[in-house]
């Protein structure tokens, strides 16, 4: 079985990280029973992306071939792409990864199957440090409206069955939708 654990640096000394979806790597850790055999790391290449981080790092855990996703918080997207294959989330953070995965196999860290972080609380409307430190938008306004919505490329096939590929990329079509109808009444509110 294979736990993926949101980490800083990477390690099973290195501390579960308070994010998921940008998080700077991931620790892979691989059990036989309830005992920790091997971890890599792997860098999350999502972590610096302007929109869609949660979804793309979600869609990566799912190529690991994980069974649990253990971080801090998880966004309203990840959190839907990882219900959706059946992987189980656990939030915890502030232990080690090594303690994090000991834990969840000992029965103490009970899985979660919604986000426990807001929608778009990521990188939109220019108020990180990559895009105009927010000139103009006031923090309030950037919770509800990101610059660019998380369109992802389709996950290839041989990774995900196509029937798990098809309903994920309905419930994202949803998602998306939910979003433009957001921004749409929010323009509808500064116009008037």
């Amino acid at each position: 079985m294979k736990i993926v654990v949101a980490t800083t640096a990477g390690g099973l000394d290195d501390t579960v990280s308070p994010v998921f979806g940008r998080c700077p790597t991931f620790t892979v850790v691989d059990v036989e029973g309830k005992k920790i055999k091997n971890s890599s790391v792997i860098q999350n290449q999502y972590a610096g992306a302007t929109g869609g981080a949660g979804i793309q790092a979600a869609q990566s855990i799912v190529s690991q071939g994980a069974k649990a996703v253990i971080a801090g918080n998880y966004g309203p997207n990840a959190s839907m792409v990882l219900n959706q294959v059946g992987i189980e989330m656990i939030s915890v953070q502030g232990i080690s990864v090594r303690d994090a995965v000991t834990k969840y196999l000992e029965g103490e860290l009970s899985p979660i199957t919604t986000a426990t972080a807001p929608m778009f609380g990521g990188m939109g409307m220019g108020g990180g440090r990559r895009r105009g430190g927010g000139r103009g938008m006031s923090m309030g306004l950037m919770q509800q409206a990101p610059t660019t919505a998380p369109i992802m490329p389709p996950m290839p096939t041989s990774q995900v069955p196509k029937e798990q590929e098809l309903q994920m990329l309905e419930t994202q079509v949803k998602t998306l939708e939910q979003q433009l109808d957001q921004l749409k009444k929010r323009l509808a509110e500064l116009r008037k």
